[in-house]
């Protein structure tokens, strides 16, 4: 049995290892056959030669990412373990930063998808971002129209939701009809906040340079100059879906987020979404990107949870159980 030392230069140690030791945890569950610890900025590992090699590779690709990228996720740990090929390290550790937020803090895509979002906005006007809740669609959207508006490539940003219950059960909230509303909005605005300091984001919705509106106040609006975001895009219906679309003007940006396995419309209306998808999927100046749960980018958790729920849809779509017979039904 082979024994050798590690040391981690240039890098803080905190990063390395992750919250409760989280990333490095990973890092020796993908290795069982080394006996290895930690301390400080010393990894010690015991085994055999070969699988020391590997373990060496992993040790410095994790730590030339934390150079490069200034930041590491559990999602980057997982992504580095499993590098098969010089074209692959590339694709991870191509994340070009889209912003810098508040605090420093630096916003990129993390994934393979969520680059292809950021190439295929940066290609054409439209873009479709369709998949599943947690793969950061509408957060990488938020980034590129802060980044739009920052280099005054816009002059405004309109993030627009549908409300599926804007009927009776509003009416029995306080406010105007916007802080009604404003419930449906909080995840744009909360990725707003981590983009703007508070002072200046103020000072953009109360200008109007930053609007956060739902969708029925897009209606008869003509939107040029602006980048606009239609976020959960699968509970619009089809004539609300069909109006979006066509306030877009001169020198604007649209992106349409949406999860279509997560439609809140009543069963007999069509989502907008499914239905613009098959119609404008062949009209060459607007992007499409699917994104699925090896995107997710929140907690890893969430991934396993799409999976199941997933699992399910295509056991309850191949039968269904009779209430009296308990027989199965083949659809």
């Amino acid at each position: 049995m082979f024994e050798t030392t590690y040391e981690l230069e240039g890098i803080e140690t905190k990063r390395f290892y992750g919250v409760n030791n989280q990333y490095f945890n990973l890092l020796k569950s993908k290795f069982p056959g080394l006996k290895v610890s930690g301390r400080d900025s010393f990894i010690f590992a015991q085994g055999h030669p070969d699988v020391l090699s590997i373990f060496s590779e992993k040790i410095k690709d994790i730590t030339e990412f934390i150079k490069k990228n200034d930041e590491l996720t559990l999602k980057d740990v997982e992504n580095i373990l499993n590098l098969k090929n010089p074209e692959e390290k590339a694709l991870v550790f191509d994340q070009d930063m889209i912003i810098k937020g508040v605090n420093g803090k630096i916003i990129k895509a993390k994934t393979k998808n969520l680059r292809l979002l950021v190439k295929e906005s940066e290609k054409n006007d439209m873009v479709f971002a369709v998949g599943p809740a947690g793969t950061g669609k509408t957060y990488t959207s938020v980034a590129l129209a802060v980044r739009a508006l920052k280099n005054k490539e816009v002059k405004r940003i309109i993030l627009t939701r549908p409300a599926v219950e804007a009927g009776e059960s509003l009416g029995f909230l306080p406010g105007d009809l916007k802080e009604k509303l404003d419930p449906y909005l909080q995840p744009l605005y909360d990725a707003l906040r981590d983009m703007i300091p508070p002072e200046k984001l103020e000072s953009f919705i109360e200008k109007k340079v930053i609007e956060v509106a739902p969708l029925a106040f897009m209606r008869g609006r003509t939107l040029d100059e602006a980048f606009v975001i239609l976020d959960e895009a699968q509970n619009t219906t089809r004539s609300q879906m069909k109006m979006f679309l066509t306030r877009m003007g001169a020198n604007a940006k649209f992106i349409i987020t949406g999860d279509p396995s997560q439609i809140d419309l009543p069963k007999n209306q069509q989502s907008g979404l499914r239905e613009a998808i098959q119609l404008l999927k062949n009209i060459k100046e607007i992007g499409f990107v699917p994104l699925t749960e090896d995107d997710v980018v929140r907690h890893p958790v969430v991934k396993k949870i799409i999976l199941a729920y997933n699992a399910a849809d295509i056991n309850n779509s191949e039968k269904k159980i009779h209430p009296d017979t308990q027989k199965e039904i083949k659809l």
